[in-house]
């Protein structure tokens, strides 16, 4: 009796809460760097009309950068094991989950990486920056260091990276520990510096799942409408290429041809 093994290249269907139809709203308006309502409509066009490229077969790689225990691990596990663990236990090095969307119809993925905060694993963790295309740097809303630490966090990323070219998400956790007036004070210190360093700021927390769910989906729906976009780009610099190298063997054509009649005429 023969057993049929499934072909590894083909990937399972995407969970139906991994389902984007509309473009998800930001935290606060005047903490983002995006404020419109929906997808762009030249992304809509192109994803109705299939011509979305290789995007479906694109991961966007994201980095999760912060503070040692800021809460880097238990904001991914929250999302993508539905998960919190109360008991802390420092990243090594780097860890890295892969989640799977569909945007508008279309398959897309993101690779969160999961970075140590501790001085001895920076080097290591470092060297996993490169190719992002988004950043997020965590702290503490209970901790006004870990905020202050993040343009640290945000220079190093940025090393490794294109700044033209990353999307950046400044995130305070574990609001469920905070107080309204000591939530509201370090809220205005980080608007303030997520508007300094051109990131879109989110609070959230990863014990109740508080804004959670909507944040990763934020973070998908950009990074894939940044791609279909940078999809577009790429075609249409082809066609007019075309176009161009058409033209261009035209005007050749006609020189050669009045070249032709010069000679004729002599």
């Amino acid at each position: 009796m023969s057993v049929r093994v499934p072909s590894m290249s083909v990937l399972p269907p995407v969970r139906r809460d991994r389902i984007i139809a509309q473009l998800p709203q930001f935290y606060s308006k005047k903490a983002a760097v995006h404020t419109k309502d929906e997808f762009n409509s030249k992304v809509k066009t192109a994803c109705q009309e299939q011509r979305t490229g290789t995007v479906g077969f694109k991961i966007a790689k994201v980095i999760v950068v912060g503070d040692l225990a800021v809460g880097k691990t238990c904001l991914i596990n929250r999302f993508c094991k539905d998960a919190f663990d109360k008991n802390y236990k420092a990243t090594i090095g780097v860890d890295f989950e892969m989640e799977r969307f569909e945007v508008l119809g279309v398959p897309f993925s993101l690779q969160l990486w999961d970075t140590a905060g501790q001085e001895r694993f920076k080097c290591i963790a470092s060297t996993y920056y490169r190719g992002a295309q988004t950043i997020v740097i965590v702290f503490d809303v209970n901790d006004v260091a870990s905020l202050g630490h993040a343009r640290q966090w945000l220079e190093d990323a940025l090393k490794e990276n294109d700044p033209t070219n990353v999307q950046l998400f400044l995130v305070g956790t574990k609001k469920d520990l905070s107080s309204p007036a000591q939530y509201s004070q370090i809220e205005q210190d980080a608007i303030e510096l997520a508007e300094e360093i051109k990131a879109e700021y989110w609070a959230l927390s990863s014990l109740t799942g508080e804004n959670v769910r909507e944040f990763f989906f934020r973070i998908a729906s950009l990074a894939f409408e940044a791609n279909v976009l940078a999809e577009l780009e790429k075609s249409g610099s082809r066609h007019i290429g075309d176009v161009i190298k058409i033209n261009s063997n035209s005007n050749n054509v006609y020189a050669t041809s009045k070249k032709k009649q010069s000679n004729c005429c002599q």
